[in-house]
């Protein structure tokens, strides 16, 4: 009878000792930090980005490791911070990204985006409803401010399965003011107050699990599957009193990790944070070209996938060749 147990013991006890292992080990294989080490990524149009480790800096007594990546880009709202880091530093408990500054300009660049649409979306639609014999003229102005955490926790040192944690917050504001020239007095049209809308941003990271990963560099078995979503709290200033319960628009980010070799992939899906608000009005369509209209109704996706690498071997401190 034992002989017959065994293989069905060894089984179990391997199924859980393999199901527990993410929790019994660092997360700092998943992300090799020796310098001269690169990677090349192909996104979904079929265009490479790189990135190398290529100095180390001294920070509050830490070590940091400084990226290099290209293309540069041209357009900060094109900045991812899981791929266009700069600085990051593997602490005692987390792997962090210094990207607080690129976040802001990433965030801002975004909202002014969306604004000018919203604009041209707005002046549109009052000047074209309005009767043709009060020539009306339309201004819209606007400021965006953003503030952003420093650091962005991507990974906790030691993981465990379906843990989940805060990566990072991001506090934007958006004033805005109409002014609207050749409606007749009895309309009050320089008494239109300033709106302000505040939003909060809080991003989550979670551990989903192990995945074997397919990309152009080749096949990584047992890699680390983590989601990012935001939840994002709005909070709007409404000159009629009545408020707004539309939603604004939310972000899910996966990463692949694939153990000694870092990030293999990753998948986005972003929606618009401020226009969002309009996506569901028909009106939309009436006043922008089909183009804009998509533009503001459709979710981005981005995606990147490793299709080559180069993983500098650590020099350990009794090595002969240090």
């Amino acid at each position: 009878m034992l002989k017959k147990l065994c293989p069905l013991l060894i089984f179990f006890l391997s199924f859980y000792f393999s199901s527990t292992l993410i929790g019994n080990e660092s997360t700092h294989k998943y992300f090799p930090s020796t310098l001269g080490s690169f990677w090349v990524y192909e996104d979904q149009d079929g265009n490479e980005f790189t990135r190398k480790i290529i100095e180390t800096e001294e920070i509050t007594g830490e070590t940091y490791y400084n990226f290099s990546y290209e293309p540069m880009l041209e357009d900060w709202k094109d900045f991812h911070r899981y791929m266009h880091l700069s600085l990051f530093n593997v602490g005692e408990e987390w792997i962090t990204f210094v990207v607080g500054d690129e976040i802001k300009k990433a965030v801002a660049a975004r909202l002014t985006r969306e604004m000018e649409i919203f604009s041209k979306l707005a002046k549109s639609s009052l000047e074209n409803s309005a009767p043709a014999e009060l020539d009306l003229t339309v201004d819209f102005n606007y400021n965006v401010e953003v503030e952003a955490e420093d650091d962005f926790n991507l990974l906790p040192t030691e993981t465990s399965s379906d843990e989940e944690w805060e990566a990072t917050q991001i506090n934007a504001k958006i004033t805005m003011k109409f002014d609207i020239q050749g409606l007749p007095d009895f309309q009050n049209a320089a008494d239109i107050p300033e709106m302000t809308v505040d939003f909060s941003i809080i991003e989550t990271g979670k551990i989903l699990g192990t995945e074997t990963v397919e990309t152009p560099a080749g096949t990584f078995d047992d890699c680390l599957k983590i989601e990012y979503r935001t939840k994002t709290e709005m909070i709007a200033s409404d000159p009629s009193g009545t408020g707004t319960e539309d939603l604004p628009g939310e972000s899910v980010t996966t990463l692949w990790f694939a153990p000694n070799i870092g990030i293999v992939k990753f998948h986005q899906e972003t929606e618009k944070i401020f226009l969002n608000m309009l996506s569901t009005r028909d009106a939309i369509e009436k006043y922008v070209s089909d183009e804009e209209a998509a533009e503001i109704t459709a979710s981005s996706v981005k995606t990147y996938e490793l299709k080559k690498y180069k993983i500098v071997p650590e020099v350990l401190p009794n090595d002969d060749n240090k």
